[in-house]
């Protein structure tokens, strides 16, 4: 129901952009990025939250804030992640995730939130 793919190889410095193609019933209220660094755990990268209306906001962890936008694409009911100053340390294997619930902002980053998961798309940054 969530396919993760434009993961990647690139250089420090170097951009990537992860799309998450979602199904009609799981291009939900709230998505999100989460990743996973090797011999880590899954840690949240940004959340897409829709707000009033049919406006949405985003959230990012500090890691990744002013680098790493999210966006979305109603037409194509796809997810974006936009990636750019990558780091060796944004190395990760990149999952992206749904719920149709809006969580409250201090509860976005907690995975058991989200009720559905792409099968994750790794990134590896090069120095």
């Amino acid at each position: 129901q969530l396919q993760a793919s434009g993961g990647g190889s690139v250089q420090a410095g170097g951009s990537l952009r992860l799309s998450c193609a979602t199904s009609g019933r799981t291009f939900s209220n709230t998505m999100a990025w989460f990743r996973q660094p090797p011999g880590k755990e899954r840690e949240f990268v940004g959340a897409l939250r829709r707000s009033a209306g049919s406006a949405y906001n985003t959230y990012y962890a500090n890691s990744v804030k002013g680098r790493f936008t999210i966006s979305r694409d109603n037409a194509k009911i796809t997810v974006y992640l936009q990636m750019s100053s990558l780091k060796p340390e944004d190395t990760a294997v990149y999952y992206c995730a749904a719920t149709s619930k809006a969580p409250v902002l201090s509860a976005l980053s907690n995975d058991f939130m989200y009720d559905y998961w792409g099968q994750g798309t790794l990134v590896t940054v090069s120095s």
